[in-house]
C-alpha cells in the first residue's frame, strides 16, 4: 500500500480575532527577559499605579512589572524595580 504523507500545518497560538487562546503564556522577567517558568515560585509580579501629577490620585493605569526568582535570590529586585519605573518615568530621575 501507498502511504500519504498529509502537509504539516502550522500551529497558531492565536483565534481569528488575533486572541491568545494558548492555555499556558509564560511570563518574561522584567528586568533580566529572561521567561519565568510555571516552578518559579519565588518569582513576583507587581503592579504599580500611575497617578495624576497635579492631584496626586489614582488615575486608573498602572504598570505591570514581573521580577524572576533568580534576580530576587541575588537581591537585585528592589534596585531593578527603581530602574524599570525610572525608564518609565514612574518615579522621578
Amino acid at each position: 500500500s501507498i502511504c500519504k504523507r498529509h502537509p504539516i500545518q502550522s500551529v497558531s497560538m492565536q483565534n481569528d480575532a488575533g486572541e491568545f487562546v494558548d492555555l499556558y503564556v509564560p511570563r518574561k522577567c522584567s528586568a533580566s527577559n529572561r521567561i519565568i517558568g510555571a516552578k518559579d515560585h519565588a518569582s513576583i509580579q507587581i503592579n504599580i499605579a500611575e497617578v495624576d501629577k497635579v492631584t496626586g490620585r489614582f488615575n486608573g493605569q498602572f504598570k505591570t512589572y514581573a521580577i524572576c526568582g533568580a534576580i530576587r535570590r541575588m537581591g537585585e529586585s528592589d534596585d531593578s524595580i527603581l530602574r524599570l519605573a525610572k525608564n518609565d518615568t514612574i518615579v522621578a530621575k
